[in-house]
């Protein structure tokens, strides 16, 4: 593993929200609790019903998902949440070694698998990729140039696009000719 400095990878965790949907109530509440440390809102749901719910409502920036649960399980709920947004990040963390499982999840499209249980050292390497994903999500491009943002600096510029009614890169060119002028 590199070497992460985890204050900075918590700064820009501390920024997204995630959903956890695990049907067992301890390792709900022991997954809950630990990424109530890296993110700031953490939603906790039980069952995929509860999570689609809860997903429409809140729209987390990462699903973390149990593949095996009763009722909708975490592959159906996976394949629901692509439906409302194909580029959701999905993370599955499941302590089935089911292969038929773990391919349907992967065709689904999930962003990653994690088995349980769960170390330190794949929570950091997990929430090092959750970042790496969403600053790739995030990057903002135009026919002219393309330009990747930290995450505090696409927020800015997404939140005043949004209360201007103008597209992010017209802020940032505005940014650009301010600060070149």
């Amino acid at each position: 593993m590199a070497n992460i400095d985890l204050v900075q990878l918590t700064g820009q965790t501390k920024k997204l929200t995630a959903m956890i949907v695990e049907d067992e109530k301890v390792t709900n509440e022991l997954l809950s609790s630990t990424f109530k440390n890296f993110f700031s809102d953490v939603y906790s749901c039980f069952n995929g019903d509860e999570a689609l719910s809860t997903y429409n409502r809140v729209k987390p920036d990462v699903v973390f998902v149990d593949i095996v649960m009763a009722g909708m399980d975490g592959i159906e709920l996976s394949r629901r949440i692509r439906e409302i947004n194909p580029t959701q990040i999905i993370i599955v963390i499941s302590a089935s070694n089911d292969i038929e499982k773990i391919s349907e999840s992967i065709e689904v499209g999930v962003n990653s698998f994690i088995q349980k249980p769960i170390d330190t050292k794949k929570i950091i390497e997990l929430l090092t990729s959750v970042v790496a994903m969403i600053t790739k999500k995030r990057k903002i491009e135009t026919k002219t140039f393309s330009i990747s943002l930290p995450l505090d600096l696409y927020d800015l510029v997404n939140d005043n696009a949004k209360a201007e009614s103008i597209s992010k890169n017209a802020v940032i060119i505005r940014a650009l000719r301010g600060f070149y002028e």
